[in-house]
């Protein structure tokens, strides 16, 4: 299993919310659509700062996250390659998201704590 980390910015002409509201309501359910992410994918959530603030750690200006958990790296190579990937979920896209801005991790992940973790 690997995971996908994105740490996204929005499309300069989409306000917070705008942003949010397509994240969760077109592109979430666009992506899970794709009959190759409902082989491959594990699972998939989104994240979206909340509005209040903290002194104890310094926050980023980024306006979200996708974590995508995938079978394998091949798995995920055949939902991005995928045709419907590349004719609707990309161009959605580029519709609300910053590419240029956005920032994608790759890699095993490791359970420290919660449910996967023993104790």
């Amino acid at each position: 299993m690997i995971k996908m980390t994105m740490l996204l910015k929005r499309h300069p002409k989409l306000t917070r919310e705008e942003f949010v509201k397509h994240h969760i309501e077109k592109h979430g359910p666009l992506f899970r659509s794709l009959p190759e992410a409902k082989v491959h994918v594990i699972r998939y959530i989104q994240t979206h700062p909340i509005h209040e603030k903290t002194s104890v750690v310094p926050v980023s200006d980024f306006d979200g996250t996708a974590e995508l958990w995938f079978d394998s790296l091949s798995g995920l190579e055949a939902v991005l390659t995928s045709e419907q990937y590349k004719n609707e979920v990309y161009p959605d896209e580029l519709t609300f998201l910053d590419h240029a801005n956005t920032l994608v991790t790759i890699g095993d992940q490791v359970d420290i704590m919660g449910d996967f973790h023993e104790q």
